[in-house]
């Protein structure tokens, strides 16, 4: 066995025990969740950030640098990266914020005061690049309605465009949708390796638990065309 492990697999992997801890991304609530409830359910907490994205990132992001079979790639290439998002059938227009992993090891979302505000989260793929692109954004929080409260009524053939900040539009369509629990997050669907730059966007769904929570996220599924 070889002593040192390549690099890409250790992002990777990685990135796989991150977001299996988390099991969750896109918890909205409407009441603030303490710092350990935070942890444990992927809601906002207060080490959420609001930075802006770099100009250019690296699109062999984990997902996309494992690859599926036959179809690892073969070398880094530099993309801009995503700054707005807008999804025309539902009126949802967007900057994008960039997103990371908290402290703990779980996956930022965009914090309660920016609720009307999207994230991407650079840990994935860059939007454009091989691999899944993720967007995050909240259904409701403390202050009300947020950006993704109407992503239930999306349907299949949707667009949805995301534009870089070099201002080319990226048009992706609707493939599917589903709403599960967080105790069974579908981590290998949403982030698993894809040959063609596909998207994923995350939100809460459901009832509310006992500590105002809701118990599962809505997930879309979309390809870029």
């Amino acid at each position: 066995m070889p002593s040192r492990t390549p690099r890409r697999f250790r992002r990777t992997a990685a990135l796989s025990t991150a977001l299996t801890a988390c099991a969750v991304l896109a918890a909205c609530t409407s009441a603030e969740p303490s710092p350990s409830s935070a942890a444990a359910s992927g809601a906002p907490s207060a080490s959420a950030t609001a930075e802006q994205g770099d100009a250019r990132t690296e699109s062999a992001g984990p997902a996309g640098a494992a690859g599926s079979a036959g179809s690892a790639g073969k070398g880094r290439v530099t993309r801009p990266s995503p700054a707005e998002v807008s999804i025309p059938s539902i009126g949802v227009r967007s900057t994008l914020m960039k997103l990371g992993l908290n402290a703990d090891g779980t996956v930022e979302v965009p914090p309660a005061e920016k609720g009307m505000t999207v994230g991407w989260y650079s840990g994935g793929s860059v939007p454009g690049a091989p691999g899944p692109a993720v967007l995050i954004g909240h259904n409701d929080t403390r202050f009300g309605r947020a950006v993704f409260h109407d992503l239930k009524t999306i349907r299949e053939g949707a667009e949805i465009l995301v534009r870089d900040k070099a201002g080319k539009t990226l048009r992706y369509t609707v493939t599917g949708k589903e709403a599960v629990s967080k105790k069974a997050f579908p981590t290998q669907k949403v982030y698993g390796p894809t040959k063609d730059s596909t998207l994923r966007l995350i939100t809460c769904d459901g009832e509310f638990d006992a500590e105002g929570h809701t118990v599962d996220n809505l997930i879309v599924y979309g390809s870029l065309r």
